[in-house]
């Protein structure tokens, strides 16, 4: 399909048509700040937002959910396969996404998460106001052209509505648009061009194959413990982060002790007990060996899987933490410049 042009009051009736016919979560206002919600009123929607508290990737991997029903004559599964549309993404959380689709697609795939992920269709939107941390321009991600059903991008005089699947598609038989003109694919061109520098609040000063290699030659690097020495364990940082998918697993007796639930939920590397293991012993017990994990996994570890650095450049850690010593870029950079 091509791509189209719509009205800002017309965005707002189509988005009332979708929210008619199917399950929609929205990026919405709470207070001075942002999150995804469920929609009932496009008035609601604020595709102007700079950034969401929590990451979308909630309605991919909730933060509790339960795997499986178990009794005496045996188990069941429980997998959500509700459709429903996402709406208002960002470029870096849409690549968030894809890795997460990579990720849980490795080995032993995860029925739960690749369900939702197949049952939902996600409405991008290219940033209009860069939040105060972000450095996704940095990495790559400020504009995106794929992992998304349908891209929206605010123009001078209305949205253009750029579908790329069949999902999406399907959502724009009911706009009431024009076909857009040269003039707007070159306004959205330059958006994109502008938000590439805009969405560089800090100035990460190594590619993502020098994080890498500096990462290979820093393990004893003295930055581990000097941040370390600040941190609360609070595990902020990992809950925030749209490229964190730890989780565990715990199964829970019903009274009757002949039925119960198996259920898993957000866990983090920084949380003191995260590599607890039986016997009560503790791999990671040092907050200076939980903290140079979590940039060895977003640097190191997950782009040894799939090739990508794990760190979007959403920026939503470097706020989050309150002893300000979650921060990749100033991590990254000392970690390069020191392996020179």
């Amino acid at each position: 399909m091509s791509i189209q042009k719509i009205s800002e009051e017309g965005l707002k009736t189509w988005v009332a048509g979708l929210i008619e016919k199917s399950a929609v979560y929205g990026i919405q206002a709470k207070g001075d700040k942002f999150d995804f919600a469920p929609l009932d009123d496009a008035q609601k929607l604020r595709l102007d937002y700079d950034v969401s508290n929590i990451p979308p990737k909630k309605y991919f991997q909730p933060a509790g959910e339960e795997l499986v029903r178990f009794d005496e004559q045996g188990f069941k599964s429980v997998v959500d396969a509700e459709p429903f549309i996402l709406l208002g993404v960002h470029p870096y959380d849409v690549a968030a996404i894809a890795q997460m689709d990579k990720l849980f697609a490795l080995g032993n795939k995860d029925t739960h998460y690749l369900t939702r992920r197949q049952n939902a269709t996600i409405i991008a939107c290219d940033v209009q106001n860069a939040s105060k941390n972000v450095f996704a321009g940095c990495l790559g991600f400020a504009a995106v052209d794929k992992g998304f059903d349908i891209l929206l991008t605010k123009i001078s005089d209305g949205y253009l509505v750029d579908s790329r699947t069949e999902k999406g598609n399907e959502l724009c038989r009911s706009l009431a648009a024009a076909a857009a003109s040269e003039k707007d694919l070159a306004e959205r061109a330059e958006i994109q061009q502008r938000n590439k520098e805009l969405l560089q609040k800090h100035a990460l000063k190594a590619d993502p194959q020098q994080i890498a290699a500096g990462l290979e030659k820093g393990y004893d690097n003295p930055i581990w413990e000097e941040k370390a020495a600040l941190c609360f364990s609070c595990g902020s940082c990992n809950l925030v982060c749209p490229t964190c998918y730890c989780f565990d697993v715990q199964d829970d007796m019903n009274w009757d002790m002949k039925s119960g639930v198996r259920s898993r939920s957000w866990d983090g590397c920084m949380l003191e007990n995260f590599a607890t293991v039986a016997g009560d012993h503790n791999f990671r017990k040092n907050k200076a060996d939980r903290y140079r994990h979590r940039y060895y996994r977003k640097g190191l570890y997950v782009p040894q899987k799939i090739d990508e650095i794990s760190c979007v450049g959403c920026g939503r850690c470097i706020t989050a933490c309150v002893s300000h010593i979650a921060h990749p870029v100033e991590v990254f950079n000392r970690i390069t410049e020191d392996a020179r």
